[in-house]
């Protein structure tokens, strides 16, 4: 008994100790994520950038979103379907220097027209300024027959903006956006982050309004990064809008940008504004 009595203020005393230390580093992580970040901020604010992506940084928040994935310049990133570059007008410069960026796009041999348009004008918009873009690595992604987007357990960091409800559409369903999910998780390294931004179909609605509309509910996001191995750590709102209910004829493409609906409701549709959206951070785990 005396033995055990005695190991009892040097087990209580340890064990502050490891609470004091992890209290600690949490609140330096919590000082690192909140400090801020002038590259970032220099790279958005940057010469380089198309006038009409930057009149849409007040609908997309990069610096807010990037930091709320926890971006950092010397990371390894891989950027989902990119599109015209919106983003990667961001990460290239902003990564160039010490970190790595791929750019994971349409597979040059994509069935649709548009896509392998959009991935030649991508192709363009690299060569076209080599300072920033020289660095970027393009590789292809078709989920599930193209899923190499980086080496596996590369990556530090996957970002897929207004992405998932392409591989949920279409007859995709939730077997093709797993086979998605589970291409970013294998892209990553253990402990590794995957930022999604998605437009945000209500929760109460039934999962067949996610056919047509390109809006998904977040529990159904969520639910298949959980079955890819995903763990959800974080969501935010900063990519919410309230104004917009999900409910237009078109589907999100009645608001803007693309603004593909009724002419006559243009004011009304731009008086809402871009859509709502989802924005979920999720670790690989490190088993």
């Amino acid at each position: 008994m005396r033995n055990r009595a005695s190991r009892q203020p040097a087990c209580v005393k340890a064990c502050s100790v490891l609470l004091a230390l992890a209290a600690s580093l949490y609140g330096q992580g919590v000082a690192a994520s909140a400090s801020e970040d002038p590259a970032l901020r220099a790279a958005i604010a940057g010469a380089h950038r198309s006038p009409d992506f930057v009149a849409r940084d007040d609908a997309r928040h990069p610096y807010e979103t990037l930091r709320f994935f926890g971006i950092r310049p010397d990371m390894t990133v891989v950027e989902i379907w990119p599109g015209g570059g919106w983003y990667t007008e961001i990460l290239a410069p902003y990564l160039r220097a010490r970190g790595k960026l791929y750019a994971a796009h349409f597979a040059a041999d994509g069935g649709a027209p548009y896509f392998r348009e959009l991935r030649a004008d991508f192709l363009r918009k690299l060569a076209g300024a080599p300072t920033l873009y020289d660095r970027v690595e393009v590789t292809e992604f078709d989920p599930p027959r193209a899923v190499a987007i980086a080496p596996p357990d590369s990556a530090d960091l996957v970002l897929t903006f207004r992405n998932v409800h392409n591989w949920t559409m279409r007859g995709g369903g939730e077997e093709r956006t797993l086979a998605a999910f589970a291409a970013m998780y294998a892209a990553l390294r253990p402990g590794g982050i995957l930022g999604v931004v998605d437009h945000r179909l209500p929760a109460h609605r039934p999962l067949g309004d996610q056919e047509e509309s390109g809006y998904l509910r977040e529990d159904f996001v969520i639910s298949v990064a959980q079955r890819a191995g995903f763990q959800l750590i974080a969501k935010s709102e900063i990519n919410a809008n309230p104004k917009d209910h999900a409910d237009h004829p078109g589907g999100v493409w009645d608001l803007p940008p693309s603004l593909r609906g009724d002419a006559a409701k243009r004011e009304q549709y731009l008086a809402i504004g871009e859509s709502d959206r989802m924005t979920l951070k999720f670790i690989k785990p490190i088993h």
